[in-house]
């Protein structure tokens, strides 16, 4: 280790060199060499000098890991190392003290609300939900009787029904439409035109059609013309009125064998829309709904319309559902809430004579 430390010893040379005095702190190549000395002695300089330049003399100095030396200067890089924990424990503290949000206010009103839809509830919407039992199935006369006393609205509100059925609809064999005659009507003044020719003209106008007419009809139709609830037309007259389709179908009012809108006997249709025929069908979710009737009606009439749409629904079941049928059941006016029904006693009640 001596001697990898100091390149002197081995360089025979040195000896020489040591010899004569060497400045400390200028390399021995800057001074000049004298004229009087040997080629010898020059070239051993020489040699010396560039032994020092090329590896400057390094003293090792040995120091034992157990004196007091270094045992001191290890306890103040403990201290130290430990003062700046204390300082970045301190700061983080301070800093969480001062993040800290302040604490919230307690909620009131309508925000302290568990349920986060009824927070956008109206306060006669939270009112009347209080008259009936979440989640509780009710039998039709008590789900009826209920339904009567939900609706406080200054207008008459009409009576709605919602099935959810277990049917896909995009299936071809599990879609439904169909049509129900309600035996006490709609409660509602439905405005029926038909597009026919010829004859049957003059058969709609005596049957009580409101608007009657053919091609012309049709122009008007196209303009723009949509002052109608429900239109009937006469098989003669599809080929025609199939240029319709973008703008009837969006609202509804397209023609249909199935809905009972297309037909040879237009006075029998005319007649059954009148008295309260409504047309239905599963959306894409599998949900029926249905209105039928009005808040106004007697809790019997409102019965006996809502059985026989259930009936009617139970006939057309189609083809391809499978397992449970009925899934859910609920009922409610326009600006109330739902009612659960018990699926089994629905399907088995019996409403009294019509």
């Amino acid at each position: 280790m001596a001697a990898i430390a100091n390149p002197t010893a081995l360089s025979p040379p040195t000896a020489l060199a040591s010899q004569k005095p060497v400045a400390s702190h200028f390399p021995s190549s800057l001074r000049p060499l004298s004229s009087a000395s040997s080629p010898s002695s020059s070239s051993a300089y020489a040699l010396h000098s560039l032994h020092r330049i090329a590896i400057p003399w390094l003293p090792i100095i040995p120091r034992k890991l157990d004196s007091p030396l270094v045992r001191l200067e290890a306890a103040a890089v403990a201290d130290a190392e430990a003062d700046l924990a204390e300082g970045e424990a301190a700061s983080d503290s301070d800093s969480a003290v001062a993040t800290a949000p302040p604490p919230s206010k307690p909620k009131t009103g309508k925000a302290a609300l568990p349920l986060k839809r009824d927070r956008t509830r109206s306060k006669r919407f939270l009112e009347i939900q209080k008259l009936r039992e979440n989640k509780k199935e009710y039998d039709v006369p008590a789900a009826v009787s209920l339904l009567k006393q939900t609706s406080n609205t200054k207008f008459v509100e009409s009576a709605e029904a919602h099935f959810r059925l277990n049917i896909d609809p995009k299936y071809n064999d599990q879609q439904l439409r169909a049509t129900v005659n309600l035996p006490k009507g709609t409660g509602q003044t439905v405005k029926v035109a038909v597009l026919t020719q010829g004859e049957r003209i003059d058969e709609a106008k005596n049957a009580g059609a409101d608007i009657v007419g053919g091609e012309e009809l049709i122009q008007q139709i196209k303009g723009g013309f949509m002052d109608f609830d429900k239109l009937i037309a006469s098989p003669d007259m599809m080929p025609k009125v199939a240029s319709l389709g973008k703008l009837l179908g969006p609202r509804g009012l397209m023609p249909n064998p199935k809905a009972g809108t297309v037909t040879t006997d237009i006075p029998q249709a005319i007649q059954e829309f009148k008295k309260g025929k409504v047309e239905y069908r599963v959306d894409k979710t599998g949900i029926v709904h249905l209105p039928f009737g009005k808040i106004n009606f007697s809790e019997e009439d409102l019965i006996v319309n809502l059985i026989a749409a259930v009936r009617s629904i139970e006939a057309n079941k189609p083809s391809g559902a499978k397992g449970v049928y009925w899934k859910s059941a609920h009922i409610c006016s326009s600006m109330g809430p739902s009612i659960r029904l018990n699926i089994r006693e629905m399907l088995d009640y019996k409403p009294p004579a019509v």
